[in-house]
C-alpha cells in the first residue's frame, strides 16, 4: 500500500507532522492537568478567603445597625421635649402615655422592633409592644459589662439591643432600643459578598435551629437534620445535592450557643472554571488540527510565499491592520517584500490607533468621549434585551473653579473626579464616559431603577468627600439624571437627551438625583420662556395684587390683609401661585416679585388710609430676600414717598428661611424693626427652628400654620397645640394670628383660647385689591355667643 509522504515515518515529511503533532498534544496535556489542579486549589483558596471576608463584613453589618440604634437612642436621650416629660413625676395624668408616644415615633422612624424606657432602677416604665420588660436582663448585662450593644435571645427571635442613659442632667433612666436580628442583615451580606446564611440557635439539650436565613427551601429543611447536636461546619458540606463552603461564626456562647453558618455554593463558584476547561479542551482539538494541517504543508513543501503575502495584503485591504505579515521565506527578494508590508502595517496600524484615541478617548481623563459612549450604548441596544440604565452627571460650581482657581485647577479636578467615578463603577462592569465640560456619563447594563438610584447615592456619598488639590480644599456636588432603557426609550440620542433633562432638573431641585419622567419635557421647554413670560409680567402689567382679611377675634373688626400675588395671563389665564412662585424662587426672580407686592401694598395702605381705614399689610419674604443687606433700603425708598408709616406693613418669614442663614438674616431682621416694620413668622410650627432662635428674633407676630387650626375642632392634640402656641408667643410678648380659620365654631375657640386675629375662607377668600376696601367698610363680625365649644374646651383643662 502506497502512503502519502506525510504518514510515512521514513521520510523527512512524515517525520515533521509526527514530531509537531506529539509535542503539541503533551504540552496541551501537561498544561490541562497544571490547569486544572490549579482552578481546584485556587477556588478552595478564594472560598475560604470569601467566607473569612464575609465574616468580617456581618460582624461590620452588626456594628452599623448598633451603631444606628445607638445614634437614634442618643437622639431620644438628648431630646428637651422627651426630658422635660422625665422631669414630671409617673404618677401625673398621661406622662407614661407621653413616654410611649416618643418612643413609639423614635421606633418607626428607624424601624426599630423594640423602644423601652427603663427607670434608674432598671425598671420598665414604658415599651412600644409587651413583653418588653424581658429586655431588662439585657439592659442589665450591658450596664454592668459597659458595652455599647449585645445580642439577646426572647424565645426563638434574636434581637440586637442598645441603651443609652438618660439625663436630666442628673441619670434618670435607660433608653433602650432593638431592632430584630431579621433575614435583611443576610440579604445585605449576600448583596455585598454573594454569601448565603442562616442564623442558627441552640438551647441546652436541644439540637440546632435554624431562625432564620435565605437559603433555598430545600437546603434549608435539610441543614437542620444534617447538624443534628453536632457543631456546625467550618469546611465543605453537602446540602440538597450541592456542595457548599461552610464557615461558622459564633456571636453568644454559654448555656444558649447563637451563631451565624455563612454558606458559598461551590458548584456555582467552579462553574466558571468548568467552561474554561471546556475552553481550553476545544482549544487544544483545534490547536491540533490548526498544527496537522500547517505541518502537513510546511513537509510537503507546498505553501507558497507570494500567495500568503498576497493574502496580507488583501487583509490590509479591508482594514485587518492586527495580523502580522509573515515572512518566512528563503527567497531574499519575498523575505524583503514581505518586510516592506510588515512595515507598512506597522505603520498604518499606528496611525489608525492614533486616530481611533483622538476619535473617542477624552485626552483629558482618558475615558471614553461622548462618541464611543453612544456607540456602547448603541451595541448594547442593538445586541441585547435586558434592561438598564444611563446615568448622567454634572457637577456643581465647576465654572466657580475654573473663575476662581484656574483652568489647571479645574482640569485637575477632572481628572480627580474621573479617578472617583472610575473606582465607584469598577465593580458595577459599566461604561464611564466624559461627555463633555464637567458632563459625564455612565452606561450601567441589567439594571432596574431602584439599582440605579442606589449607584446614583453612592456616587453622591462619595462626593461628600472633599477633594485636595495642593493647598486648596475643594468640595464636590453634582446633580444625576436617571434614563432607564428600554422603559425610556431605545434610542441613544433619546436616551442621553432624557438623562440630561432629568440631570438639570435634579439640579434644579437641589434633590441629588432623579430619574426622568415624562412631566419633565414639557416643563423643560416650559421653563425656557417662563422666566421671560415673568418678566414682560411685571413690564406689561400682568400681576394682580389680592388680598385676605384678617379679624380681630376679641372685637371682630378689620385689622388688616394679607397681600397676595396673581398672574393674569393673557393666554393661560389666572395662573395659581405654585405654577410660578417655585421656579421664581430657585431662579432668583423672586426678588423682583417682592419688590412688586411691596410696592403695591405700600400703594393700597395709602389708599387705605386716605379712606380712614388703618390696616396693617402683611407681605411674605423669601430666604433670597432676607439674604439682601439691602433690603430694608429698599422697603424704605417704596414708602416714603407715599408718607406711609412703617407699621402699615407687617413682614413674614418662614422659619426655614431664618434658618437658611440664621446671623445674616438676623442681621437684616433688626435693621428692618428698628425702622418700625412690624415682623411675623409665617406657618409657625411646621419648620425646624429652635426657641434659642425665635427668643433672639425681634418678632412681634407668630402665625399658626392652618394645618393646625383647621383640624382643632376634632382633633385634641392640635387643639392643645394652638393653646400652647398661644401661650407661648403670649408669654414672649407676641400677638398670635391664626389661619385656616374656616368656621364659626373655630372662630369661638380661638377666641376663648386667647388667639388675638384669624384669617381664612370663614372670614373671606382673597380679593382683589380693588374690591377690599368696600367689604372692610360693610363688614360685620358673626355672633359667637351661641356657639357650642365648650365639650373640646372642657378636654384640654
Amino acid at each position: 500500500m502506497h502512503w502519502p509522504a506525510w504518514l510515512n515515518l521514513r521520510r523527512l515529511e512524515g517525520r515533521i507532522v509526527a514530531l509537531f503533532l506529539a509535542l503539541l498534544l503533551a504540552v496541551q496535556l501537561v498544561s490541562f492537568g497544571a490547569i486544572h489542579a490549579s482552578i481546584t486549589h485556587n477556588a478552595d483558596e478564594s472560598l475560604a478567603s470569601e467566607l473569612q471576608t464575609g465574616e468580617r463584613v456581618l460582624r461590620r453589618l452588626l456594628e452599623q445597625r448598633a451603631g444606628k440604634l445607638r445614634d437614634a437612642s442618643e437622639l431620644l436621650a438628648k431630646d428637651y421635649g422627651f426630658r422635660s416629660t422625665l422631669g414630671s413625676s409617673l404618677a401625673e395624668a398621661g406622662t407614661v402615655e407621653t413616654i410611649k408616644d416618643a418612643l413609639v415615633n423614635q421606633g418607626e422612624r428607624i424601624g426599630a422592633s423594640v423602644v423601652a424606657y427603663f427607670d434608674d432602677q432598671q425598671h420598665l416604665v414604658a415599651a412600644t409592644r409587651d413583653g418588653a420588660a424581658a429586655f431588662g436582663m439585657a439592659l442589665g448585662q450591658l450596664v454592668k459589662d459597659k458595652e455599647g450593644s449585645a445580642l439577646a435571645v426572647q424565645g426563638n427571635q434574636v434581637y440586637q439591643v442598645v441603651a443609652v442613659q438618660v439625663r436630666t442632667p442628673a441619670p434618670v433612666g435607660w433608653v433602650l432600643m432593638a431592632f430584630a436580628l431579621d433575614r435583611g442583615v443576610l440579604d445585605d451580606l449576600k448583596a455585598l459578598s454573594e454569601l448565603q446564611g442562616v442564623v442558627l440557635l441552640q438551647t441546652p439539650g436541644a439540637p440546632w435551629l435554624g431562625i432564620v436565613g435565605n437559603l433555598d427551601a430545600a437546603a434549608a429543611a435539610a441543614l437542620p437534620r444534617q447538624l443534628g447536636m453536632q457543631a456546625p461546619p467550618d469546611g465543605a458540606v453537602e446540602l440538597a445535592g450541592e456542595r457548599m463552603s461552610a464557615r461558622f461564626v459564633p456571636l453568644i456562647a454559654g448555656e444558649q450557643h447563637l451563631g451565624v453558618l455563612l454558606l458559598r455554593s461551590l458548584d456555582v463558584a467552579l462553574a466558571p472554571y468548568q467552561q474554561l476547561q471546556l475552553i481550553l479542551l476545544g482549544l487544544t482539538v483545534l490547536g491540533v488540527s490548526v498544527f496537522f494541517i500547517v505541518s502537513v504543508l510546511l513537509a510537503r513543501g507546498i505553501s507558497n510565499p507570494i500567495t500568503a503575502l498576497s493574502a496580507s495584503a488583501r487583509r490590509l485591504e479591508g482594514g485587518d491592520y492586527d495580523t502580522p505579515v509573515p515572512a518566512a521565506s528563503s527567497l531574499d527578494e519575498v523575505h524583503g517584500l514581505a518586510l516592506a508590508l510588515e512595515n507598512m502595517r506597522e505603520g498604518i496600524r499606528r496611525r489608525d490607533a492614533l486616530v481611533n484615541n483622538l476619535a473617542y478617548v477624552d485626552q483629558l481623563t482618558l475615558l471614553p468621549n461622548r462618541a464611543r459612549f453612544a456607540e456602547f450604548l448603541q451595541h448594547h441596544l442593538i445586541h441585547s434585551d435586558a434592561p438598564g440604565a444611563v446615568l448622567m452627571l454634572d457637577l456643581d460650581r465647576f465654572k466657580h473653579v475654573n473663575d476662581v482657581l484656574g483652568h489647571e485647577v479645574g482640569d485637575r479636578l477632572l481628572q480627580s473626579v474621573a479617578e472617583r467615578l472610575r473606582a465607584l463603577c469598577a465593580p458595577a462592569h459599566s461604561v464611564l464616559a466624559r461627555l463633555s465640560g464637567d458632563e459625564f456619563a455612565v452606561l450601567l447594563a441589567r439594571t432596574d431603577a431602584r439599582a440605579a438610584s442606589e449607584a446614583a447615592l453612592a456616587i453622591l456619598k462619595d462626593f461628600e468627600q472633599p477633594l485636595q488639590i495642593d493647598d486648596e480644599t475643594i468640595d464636590l456636588g453634582a446633580g444625576i439624571g436617571i434614563a432607564l432603557f428600554p422603559a425610556h426609550g431605545h434610542e441613544v440620542n433619546l436616551l442621553l437627551g432624557r438623562a440630561e433633562l432629568a440631570m438639570y432638573a435634579a439640579k434644579a431641585r437641589q434633590c441629588g438625583s432623579l430619574i426622568y419622567h415624562a412631566q419633565l419635557d414639557a416643563g423643560s421647554q416650559e421653563s425656557l420662556s417662563l422666566l421671560t413670560e415673568l418678566r414682560r409680567a411685571v413690564e406689561d402689567d400682568e400681576l394682580r395684587l389680592f388680598l385676605q382679611p384678617k379679624i380681630d377675634l376679641q372685637k371682630g373688626r378689620v385689622v388688616g390683609a394679607e397681600a397676595l400675588v396673581r398672574w393674569q395671563h393673557p393666554q393661560r389665564g389666572l395662573v395659581p401661585p405654585m405654577q410660578f412662585i417655585p421656579f421664581a424662587e430657585q431662579t432668583g426672580f423672586i426678588r423682583m416679585l417682592s419688590a412688586w407686592v411691596l410696592a403695591g401694598a405700600a400703594r393700597f395702605a395709602r389708599q387705605a388710609l386716605d379712606a380712614g381705614l388703618a390696616l396693617r399689610l402683611s407681605v411674605n419674604l423669601s430666604t433670597r430676600d432676607l439674604m439682601d443687606q439691602d433690603l430694608p433700603a429698599k422697603i424704605e425708598a417704596m414708602l416714603a414717598p407715599l408718607q406711609v408709616p412703617p407699621a402699615s406693613l407687617c413682614l413674614e418669614i418662614t422659619e426655614s428661611a431664618i434658618m437658611d442663614d440664621p446671623e445674616r438674616a438676623l442681621s437684616t431682621l433688626e435693621h428692618l424693626h428698628a425702622m418700625g416694620f412690624k415682623l411675623s413668622i409665617d406657618d409657625f410650627g411646621t419648620g425646624y427652628s429652635s426657641l434659642a432662635y425665635l427668643k433672639r428674633l425681634p418678632v412681634d407676630e407668630l402665625k399658626i400654620d392652618k394645618s393646625f387650626v383647621m383640624a382643632m375642632e376634632r382633633d385634641l392634640d392640635d387643639a392643645r397645640i394652638v393653646r400652647s402656641t398661644i401661650e407661648l408667643a403670649h408669654n414672649l410678648g407676641l400677638s398670635v394670628v391664626a389661619e385656616g380659620l374656616e368656621t364659626i365654631k373655630a372662630w369661638a375657640m380661638l377666641a376663648r383660647l386667647g388667639c388675638d386675629e384669624g384669617q381664612g375662607y370663614y372670614i373671606c377668600k382673597p380679593m382683589p385689591m380693588e374690591q377690599f376696601i368696600a367689604w372692610a367698610q360693610s363688614w360685620q363680625p358673626p355672633d359667637t355667643s351661641a356657639v357650642m365649644a365648650e365639650s373640646l374646651m372642657a378636654k384640654l383643662g
